[in-house]
C-alpha cells in the first residue's frame, strides 16, 4: 500500500481499506472524511466499506474514493418530520387508484434517472457510468434496493440505497413530478418502521434533508450503530400499502 498526496492511502484490489477513524480531518485540504483512494468497486469492496461506515464518491476523471465524513447526517426514522402539506400529499396519493409504491421492480430505472437528475447549484453528477454499473451488480446481490413512485403506470420518482443487515444507506433521490421524492423517501420511512430499522444514513448535510429531520451525529456514534445494524436479520424488501399506518400514528 502506498501514500499520495496530504497522506491518503492509495489501496490495490486485494488490500483491505483503512478504518473509518483514520479518516482526514484536515477540512482546508477539501479532503475532510476521505479515507482511501483506489481499490476497485466489486460488490466485496462496497459490502466491506458500507459494514464499516464508508461510501464511495468521486466525479468522473478521479480515481475511486472512499469516504467517512464526521460528522454524519442521519434521520431517525422516528425523527422523520411529516409536515402538514407532505402529509396532505401523501393522503391525495395513498387514495389514488393509479398510484402506488413498490421496491426493486424497477432498479435500473431508478438509478439511471438518479444519475441524469440535475439538482439545484450542481453542474454534473458523482454517479458516473462506473458507479451505476457497481450498484446495479450490488442490487443483484440483494444489497442495494430502489423504492419507485407510481402514477398513473408511469415511474414518476424514486430513490436507491445500500442495505445491509438493519443498516439502511440512502443514497440518491429523483422526482419528475412533485414530491415523488419525498412520498418514495416517506414510503422508505414507513418500511423503516415497520421493522424496527432505526435509522436512514443520509451522509452528508443537505437543508432538504434537515427539513425532513435528519441530524448530525458524531462519527463514533454512527460507527458503533452500524457495526450491530449490520449483524442483524434482513427485513423482506417488500411495501404493503398497510405499511403507510406507520407514518400517521405519530404526531
Amino acid at each position: 500500500m502506498s501514500t499520495q498526496k496530504h497522506h491518503i492511502p492509495w489501496i490495490d484490489e486485494g488490500d483491505p481499506l483503512p478504518p473509518a477513524i483514520s479518516a482526514c480531518l484536515d477540512e482546508a485540504s477539501g479532503l475532510k472524511g476521505l479515507v482511501a483512494a483506489g481499490g476497485g468497486l466489486s460488490v466485496q469492496r462496497l459490502l466491506e466499506a458500507y459494514s464499516q461506515g464508508m461510501f464511495p464518491w468521486f466525479s468522473e476523471g478521479q480515481p475511486i474514493l472512499w469516504w467517512s465524513p464526521s460528522p454524519r447526517m442521519v434521520l431517525e426514522v422516528e425523527n422523520f418530520k411529516l409536515h402538514r402539506s407532505l402529509r396532505k400529499t401523501l393522503q391525495k396519493f395513498m387514495h389514488m387508484p393509479t398510484a402506488c409504491i413498490t421496491f426493486d421492480t424497477a432498479f435500473d430505472r431508478v438509478i439511471q434517472h438518479c444519475s441524469e437528475f440535475k439538482r439545484q447549484g450542481q453542474k454534473g453528477t458523482w454517479i458516473v457510468q462506473d458507479m451505476v454499473l457497481a450498484y446495479q451488480a450490488l442490487h443483484r446481490a440483494g444489497f442495494a434496493h430502489s423504492v419507485e413512485t407510481w402514477i398513473e403506470g408511469e415511474l414518476v420518482g424514486g430513490l436507491y440505497c445500500v442495505s445491509i443487515g438493519k443498516a439502511v444507506f440512502g443514497e440518491s433521490m429523483f422526482a419528475l413530478q412533485t414530491d415523488a421524492s419525498k412520498i418514495a423517501l416517506s414510503a422508505l420511512v414507513a418500511f423503516a418502521r415497520q421493522h424496527h430499522i432505526r435509522w436512514i444514513d443520509c451522509q452528508q448535510n443537505t437543508r432538504h434533508l434537515a427539513s425532513l429531520g435528519a441530524q448530525e451525529i458524531p462519527q463514533a456514534n454512527f460507527l458503533q450503530t452500524v457495526s450491530f445494524a449490520v449483524t442483524q436479520t434482513a427485513p423482506a424488501w417488500e411495501f404493503l400499502p398497510l405499511y403507510w399506518k406507520n407514518l400517521f400514528s405519530t404526531p
